[in-house]
């Protein structure tokens, strides 16, 4: 019975003892969770030194960067001021020198006014011989007008002559213009019979328009055999009527060769080359035709002198095109 007993107290005895663990467990919570506390708050103590302490060391920076500032203006000032006191210095310098030179010249001017007193009876007979000089070259300043008078009539008479000049030479001029006129319209005259049944050839104004399909393939500046005659037709006409032509009159076959703006797809790097060779190309064979070469002239205009502003095919073919002009150089 008695190892029974003693089993049962041991029991009591742990359980006694469990309230004195947990008074312990709960001191020591209690202790750390001050200890926690007392942390936190130095920590926030310590944040709110610190954020005074960078305000405070900001705040003394920006004074520093002031005192900075004004102590480099102070120093710009000090560099004016001594700037200022050089140049007053100089010319306190250049001053007193200009003085001193002042006193010299007044010397001399005294000086001068002495002698000058001195010579006045010597001055008075030098103005006498100087106003006998001015009479002489009074009365040759009066010659010299009487033969400037001359001289103007003659200018004018001169001009005279080279106005009635330049209206004989107009009238020339234009006398030799009226001429090529009539020659210019019979040269269109004999060859609007030549070729009236032609189709894409005509007459505009003063000049004489072959298009371009009539002389050449597409994109091509080799004459075809139909351009061939027609260019041939053309020498044979204009030789007939030059050999009637005066030779004062300065007359020149002007051969203009036109394109639309379409790109050019062929060996030409444009319509600027195309136009000039196809102009070329006439110019030679009018030349192995017998035609003076001092009369020829070739010139392209690749698709800048348009007759037709549209973009259909007839106005692209109406665009492209030969135009002779006879005219004066």
């Amino acid at each position: 019975m008695r190892p029974g007993r003693r089993g049962r107290g041991e029991q009591h005895a742990g359980l006694d003892a469990w309230p004195g663990y947990v008074d312990a467990l709960s001191t020591l919570l209690m202790v750390i969770t001050f200890v926690l506390l007392v942390f936190v708050l130095g920590q926030a103590f310590l944040s709110v030194a610190l954020s005074r302490r960078e305000n405070v060391l900001e705040k003394l920076q920006a004074q520093t960067a002031e005192l900075s500032r004004m102590l480099a203006l102070e120093k710009a000032q000090e560099d004016t001021l001594r700037g200022q006191v050089a140049t007053l210095s100089t010319q306190h310098d250049a001053d007193t020198a200009t003085i001193s030179g002042l006193n010299q010249e007044a010397s001399k001017t005294q000086a001068a006014l002495n002698a000058m007193t001195e010579m006045d009876h010597q001055t008075e007979d030098k103005v006498t011989a100087l106003n006998q000089q001015l009479a002489e070259l009074t009365q040759q300043l009066a010659a010299i007008s009487s033969a400037l008078d001359i001289s103007k009539k003659d200018v004018t008479d001169r001009d005279a002559e080279i106005k009635d000049l330049g209206n004989k030479l107009n009238l020339a001029l234009a006398d030799k213009v009226e001429q090529l006129k009539r020659y210019r319209s019979e040269f269109f005259g004999r060859l609007s019979e030549l070729l009236k049944n032609q189709k894409g050839v005509q007459i505009v104004g003063d000049r004489f328009i072959f298009q371009s399909e009539v002389l050449f393939p597409v994109g091509s500046a080799e004459l075809t055999p139909q351009g061939i005659a027609e260019i041939r037709t053309l020498a044979k006409t204009l030789k007939q009527v030059s050999q009637r032509i005066p030779d004062t009159i300065p007359w020149i076959l002007r051969v203009d060769g036109h394109a639309d703006h379409q790109p050019v797809h062929t060996g030409f790097p444009s319509n600027w080359e195309l136009s000039s060779a196809r102009a070329i190309t006439v110019v030679k064979l009018l030349l192995s035709a017998g035609i003076d070469p001092h009369h020829l002239a070739a010139t392209g205009f690749a698709d800048y002198q348009p007759l037709s502003q549209g973009s259909t095919p007839e106005d692209f073919a109406r665009n492209r095109r030969i135009e002779f002009r006879l005219t004066d150089r």
